[in-house]
């Protein structure tokens, strides 16, 4: 069960079926953005399978321009500690003395490095994510930081069907400081959140959930993607690798809005971003297409590069980023990638202005999180 499902299922009965703010739904659920959808009837709507996964986060650069980057990427002191892993401890992210570079220069030695990986297809393309999303505690004046595994085998050949595995990894107090106000509050083992004002709450446990396994046919049988529209395996693996035929392709389906409503505007350089980190981050295209990508964004008018940046998982890494105007508040997207390999590493929104969903939390706080732990074809569906 993807986030929103989770969401869903946790809602209370009397609040029905309420819509989804769009800055929310544009943000907290993007993850799952990329997955094919379903011929619209009535108003633009997020459809996905239950185990798809896609972007929260985002890339771009600023052409031959130098920035001044920070080593953390001005995260507060409120924003979540790394989480521990199974045998791990979780430790403070160090800060990083300032430094000036290039996005062009970094974006295009990514891609450089990304066009280089080895590409041979196989019967799925498996990828395996640890989503990670903000709350505010309903009482006791704490954030909580919920956690979801979830991998996915997406089949080479039509008809099939789209596999996914899902387990809740349990919530924890997002900071120490968190910590001790649950421990005021009793330490609850089940702790109620609040996810929006016109949605009211919903209830997170502290204990990992047991996994959960299902699969859903291929929307019209052999689209796997969403592009800018439904894409099938044999569009992705086509996909032109010279940036500006890119570009092209992809902004023949730009109309001049959001990618998930047509009631808000977004200019193409935000879309194109918002729309190409997903194919850099976890569809299977060649590496001559994902290098092409890096190429695009380092070509369009965006914001700025943060060196040393590590991501939930505590690997080190590098971040192109843009900010995003929301109708209350502002959030900057990350794409996070190992300099060295050109390999994603994970994407993250970041609180700027606080407003709407993010209201509670101060500038600099990792509101939410797409942790990638793997992304490559296999034989095996297991």
């Amino acid at each position: 069960m993807n986030p929103m499902d989770e969401l869903r299922a946790a809602r209370p009965a009397h609040l029905g079926d309420v819509p989804v703010d769009e800055g929310t739904r544009a943000k907290e659920l993007t993850y799952a953005m990329s997955r094919p959808r379903p011929a619209r009837r009535r108003a633009r709507k997020l459809v996905r399978p239950v185990w798809g996964i896609s972007l929260a986060g985002a890339a771009a650069a600023v052409a031959a321009a130098t920035v001044v980057v920070t080593g953390t990427g001005g995260t507060t002191p409120r924003a979540p500690d790394p989480v521990a892993q199974p045998g791990q401890t979780a430790t403070a992210t160090p800060t990083a003395a300032k430094v000036r570079l290039s996005a062009r220069e970094v974006l295009l030695a990514a891609a450089e490095k990304a066009g280089s990986q080895p590409d041979e297809m196989g019967a799925w393309w498996h990828t395996t994510s640890v989503h990670r999303t903000l709350f505010e505690a309903a009482k006791g004046g704490y954030l909580v930081l919920d956690q979801q595994r979830s991998e996915t085998w997406t089949p080479s050949a039509t008809g099939g069907d789209q596999w996914g595995r899902t387990r809740s990894l349990g919530a924890r107090p997002a900071t120490a400081a968190d910590e001790a106000a649950w421990q005021r509050a009793g330490s609850p083992t089940e702790i109620d959140v609040k996810v929006w004002r016109k949605l009211g709450g919903m209830r997170l446990s502290t204990s990992p959930g047991k996994p959960s396994e299902g699969h859903t046919p291929l929307v019209d049988g052999d689209k796997v993607f969403w592009l800018g529209r439904n894409v099938t395996m044999k569009e992705l693996r086509a996909l032109p690798s010279d940036p500006g035929e890119l570009k092209a392709w992809l902004l023949r389906s730009y109309k001049g809005h959001d990618t998930e409503t047509s009631s808000i505007p977004m200019g193409s350089d935000a879309w194109l971003f918002r729309v190409s980190t997903g194919l850099i981050t976890d569809m299977p295209v060649t590496p001559e297409v994902r290098a092409a990508a890096f190429r695009m964004l380092a070509d369009l008018d965006s914001v700025e590069v943060i060196e040393n940046v590590t991501d939930a998982e505590g690997r080190q890494g590098t971040a192109v980023a843009v900010e995003e105007k929301l109708k209350d508040g502002v959030l900057e997207n990350r794409l996070i990638f190992d300099q060295e390999t050109g390999r994603t590493r994970a994407t993250e929104s970041v609180v700027v202005e606080p407003g709407g969903a993010q209201a509670a939390f101060e500038p600099g706080t990792v509101w939410n999180s797409v942790a990638v732990l793997e992304a490559g074809w296999t034989d095996s569906r297991s």
